[in-house]
């Protein structure tokens, strides 16, 4: 298992330095930078001086080096829209409205879409069956921002659930849910689909399994059967999902906290392409394809541990 891990942690520092070189000579592919529309009415002194406090006054490769070094060292820069803030301290303050709108979504999908999995499974060609299915296309069909605009036009505002906004430092943990209500749903309506289609799936392959079979000949109850024996292991395909699920949904909130006006990353990251601030684009990036990573490698670990034959299939190699 330890070299296992070594292994994929290498493979994750090449990623993640691909990553990082490619997003780099993306951005600074670009035409103009983001000085020079800023600096239009000023003295040039003014404008070479700004240039050089962000390094913009070297070559490419010259900042490519001390790009990397910085990653390297954890320091991800500072914005050139907002002179004196890091990016550090905009992670700092603004992820934990994105994790916390990210894992309630992932939560959500699976109370409420594991459980539709097994019931379609058990009820094949029923209307619970076909339920699932309708809902399985609907969360494919329609886009998470789509979805957040239409639950604001129905739901807001109604049972003192806000339309916008997000809690304040003066507010309790669960007292602040209902300003993540209905941005929550949005996001996980998408994983409801994904995990109830996959569970469905699952389920319905393993109890076609010989040792269900054999299960069933030696007379192990119904409810030992279905939790013991079925469902363990036909949560396996969902918990490879589940890592991934995450970090997606935690990165790819940024329409939806834009709608609900939620202060995350999301939002910072679209306001930096909008201003072409290149060193919060670029590192937010990196730090964005890190998260998912290692969920990856997370959920590989879990994998192994709820799966012991892939932890020894893994040592035999």
């Amino acid at each position: 298992m330890l070299k296992y891990i070594l292994k994929r942690l290498g493979i994750m520092i090449v990623t993640l330095w691909f990553i990082a070189t490619l997003t780099f000579v993306l951005i600074n592919a670009l035409p103009g930078d983001p000085i020079g529309a800023k600096a239009k009415k000023l003295p040039a002194a003014t404008e070479q001086a700004i240039r050089a406090k962000y390094g913009l006054d070297k070559p490419a490769s010259v900042r490519y080096v001390n790009y990397l070094g910085d990653l390297v060292k954890g320091d991800l820069g500072q914005s050139i829209q907002w002179p004196g803030k890091t990016v550090n301290d905009m992670i700092k303050a603004e992820l934990p409205a994105s994790a916390r709108l990210g894992l309630q979504a992932v939560a959500i999908g699976l109370i409420v879409g594991l459980p539709l999995g097994v019931l379609a499974a058990f009820r094949r060609n029923h209307w619970e069956d076909y339920g699932v299915i309708v809902l399985s296309t609907l969360g494919v069909s329609i886009p998470g921002f789509v979805l957040a605009i239409l639950l604001q036009f129905a739901f807001g505002g109604k049972g003192g659930i806000p339309t916008v906004g997000w809690n304040n430092s003066a507010h309790p943990f669960f007292a602040a849910f209902k300003y993540t209500l209905l941005p929550s749903i949005a996001l996980a309506f998408g994983g409801i689909a994904s995990n109830a289609r996959f569970m469905k799936s699952s389920v319905i392959d393993v109890i076609n399994q010989d040792y269900i079979l054999t299960a069933k000949a030696k007379g192990v109850g119904k409810a030992s059967l279905v939790f013991r024996h079925i469902l363990r292991n036909a949560i396996l395909p969902v918990i490879t999902m589940l890592g991934p699920r995450i970090a997606g949904i935690i990165t790819g909130s940024l329409i939806v906290e834009q709608i609900f006006a939620i202060p995350g990353l999301g939002r910072e990251l679209l306001n930096s392409i909008n201003y072409r601030d290149y060193t919060v684009i670029m590192s937010l990036t990196v730090f964005f394809a890190a998260l998912y990573v290692v969920s990856l490698l997370v959920v590989d670990i879990c994998y192994a541990l709820v799966d012991p034959r892939i932890k020894v299939t893994g040592g035999a190699k």
